[in-house]
């Protein structure tokens, strides 16, 4: 895998106006993937920054807005993943990283101050291989902006492990890695080869990280229709041992309109249609000839550490 890079000048690029002191850092790579992201990423990296880890990479998908120059001013790394989707983009933040720990942290991801130090802390006290932040869903003020954080904070994805502030032992996640062909549901895939591994990862008991939701109709369609497709990969390539997972959608429906009928009928309708897109979706992903069906046993070998 090639790695093209913009810049590499070490912490802050010259004539940054941020200055930091020579404290220890964490042993712990950062991998932001990011496009488009004019509009977070400086809050998204000014917050990784603050976590004083070792070494931040931002991984650029093409962006057409400021994002490049953005990062560039936090960034010791910013490369380009060519197009190549966000599971492409961690899969080459990770293999750039040069700490045995890597750092997964979305853009629409504010970490706290001592987040990733305590995700440290955390996981080797409990002997994980990998452990993902809780999240506080945060958004706008219109309509679905609301729903969508309504429906995140009660629902039952937010004890799922995720990626969009994980910690990883490096060579684990390199064991295991991204499946490029996976443009959304990539972190769906991985999880649920990590559990069918016996994987040691866990969800942290301490630390929540806000989770920022973008505002409007066609946001809320992106992340249904995103949602439901990767689901529909998911079967695609393991077939019906993964078919179980074409429930979900069905149950978040039926779950959040019993909810919205007790509570706040006003969100009924999200449901309606958040029920209906991932449906929609998940056909969008069962016919997604980029992603073959795998029979191999080899993708569930676990982890061995052979240092």
């Amino acid at each position: 895998m090639s790695v093209a890079s913009y810049l590499r000048p070490g912490r802050l690029g010259s004539g940054s106006p941020i200055v930091t002191s020579a404290v220890a850092r964490l042993p712990i790579s950062v991998v932001v993937p990011a496009r488009n992201a004019g509009d977070f990423i400086e809050a998204c990296l000014a917050a990784v920054l603050r976590n004083r880890p070792a070494e931040i990479i931002v991984v650029d998908g093409r962006s057409e807005d400021d994002t490049v120059e953005i990062a560039r001013r936090y960034a010791d790394s910013v490369l380009s993943d060519e197009g190549g989707g966000v599971a492409y983009a961690r899969q080459m933040g990770a293999e750039a990283a040069e700490q045995p720990y890597v750092a997964f942290v979305d853009v629409d991801i504010e970490l706290t101050d001592t987040a990733l130090a305590d995700l440290f802390t955390e996981l080797k006290d409990r002997k994980l291989e990998a452990i993902q932040a809780q999240l506080r869903s945060v958004g706008g003020k219109d309509y679905w902006s609301r729903a969508l954080v309504s429906h995140h904070r009660g629902g039952r994805s937010k004890h799922w492990f995720g990626l969009v502030a994980s910690l990883f032992l490096r060579e684990v996640f390199l064991h295991y890695g991204m499946d490029s062909a996976f443009s959304s549901g990539e972190d769906i895939e991985l999880r649920y080869r990590l559990e069918k591994s016996g994987a040691k990862i866990g969800l942290s008991d301490k630390v929540v990280v806000p989770h920022r939701f973008g505002s409007g109709f066609n946001f809320a369609l992106g992340q249904w229709m995103a949602d439901g497709s990767g689901l529909g990969r998911v079967v695609r390539k393991f077939g019906w041992p993964a078919a179980t997972t074409l429930l979900i959608p069905a149950g978040g429906a039926v779950l959040g309109i019993g909810r919205s009928l007790l509570r706040r009928p006003q969100f009924v309708p999200y449901y309606a249609l958040y029920g209906a897109c991932n449906y929609a979706g998940i056909v969008h992903g069962l016919l997604d000839k980029k992603v073959q069906r795998s029979r191999s046993v080899k993708q569930f070998e676990p982890y061995r550490d052979h240092s």
